[in-house]
């Protein structure tokens, strides 16, 4: 057991910016510097278990320059986590165990879209006894909420967070906003006040979301922070063309305001989101992935 433990002591390295934190409405890192992560999410575990492996978290660290990534466990869909609990931890760790050796951020996502409170507790109590103190490990504890209003979710996350923090006093976490990570201003309204050091998730696709959200996001600012754990040029659908203009409105706002975001996602099927071609070739990447990647090389 020593031996093992000393393994993973010695094959894990410290990420760039030590642990986040949030101070007022900004994350930072070490010494108060700005820690803007930028990287890009795993699909779904249960249908893309081929890139929950050290290779494909090595390429996009080297190639992408990604310094985070987002390991997305299915909850509610066919060979999810209620399926094969097994399944989903093995792979979890494959792609937080990667991220460690690598020393770059990665993202624990509860991939759920309804709440399932016992169950979310019953499997972040298992991840952040295994990983607590790992300041690359950063735990978000609900992926998009379907129906939830944000009373619920509020609810919801402050005892999640009082699971986690019982265990890693000064986890990261991510806590999530209603109609799938959009309605930000909700949250802002009423934040939580009985924790600190977390985050409110926004996913953005630009083909689909009016720039109406972009002026509620700005506003949410003001009082929250914010975390932009799924960007996509495409349709919300994760399908249709891309809007290049609006989806460079919306990283220019998150580069002016210190905002983290990945990309969505790694996977290889016939869709506009998918970085890769069903080839898997990481040389012949989709329209979105080359897009992804010169975003990513452009900032980091």
């Amino acid at each position: 057991m020593l031996v093992l433990l000393l393994l993973h002591f010695i094959n894990s390295k410290a990420p760039p910016f030590g642990r986040p934190r949030v101070e007022g409405n900004k994350i930072v890192g070490n010494k108060r510097a700005p820690g803007v992560l930028r990287g890009v999410g795993l699909s779904w575990h249960n249908w893309w278990p081929q890139f929950y492996n050290a290779a494909t978290i090595n390429h996009l660290k080297n190639d992408f320059h990604a310094n985070v990534i987002r390991a997305a466990i299915g909850v509610e869909k066919e060979n999810g986590y209620f399926d094969n609990q097994q399944n989903a931890y093995d792979l979890l760790y494959a792609a937080v165990d990667a991220a460690l050796s690598a020393g770059i951020y990665v993202i624990v996502d509860w991939q759920a879209f309804q709440i399932h409170e016992s169950d979310a507790k019953q499997f972040f109590t298992t991840v952040v006894n295994k990983y607590k103190g790992k300041s690359n490990v950063i735990y978000e504890i609900f992926n998009e909420p379907e129906s939830a209003g944000w009373s619920e979710i509020k609810k919801y996350s402050i005892s999640l967070i009082q699971t986690i923090r019982a265990i890693d006093s000064n986890a990261f976490i991510l806590v999530p906003t209603p109609n799938w990570d959009q309605y930000v201003e909700q949250a802002a309204a009423d934040p939580i006040s009985e924790y600190s050091n977390i985050a409110y998730t926004i996913h953005i696709y630009a083909a689909t979301h009016p720039l109406s959200y972009l002026d509620n996001a700005r506003t949410a600012l003001k009082t929250i922070a914010l975390f932009g754990t799924e960007i996509g040029a495409m349709e919300a659908s994760g399908d249709g063309a891309i809007d290049q203009s609006k989806y460079q409105q919306w990283i220019d706002f998150y580069e002016q305001n210190g905002i983290s975001y990945l990309c969505w996602a790694v996977q290889s099927k016939e869709e506009t989101d998918s970085i890769l071609k069903p080839s898997e070739d990481w040389n012949d990447l989709t329209a979105w992935g080359k897009l992804c990647k010169s975003t990513i090389t452009a900032h980091q």
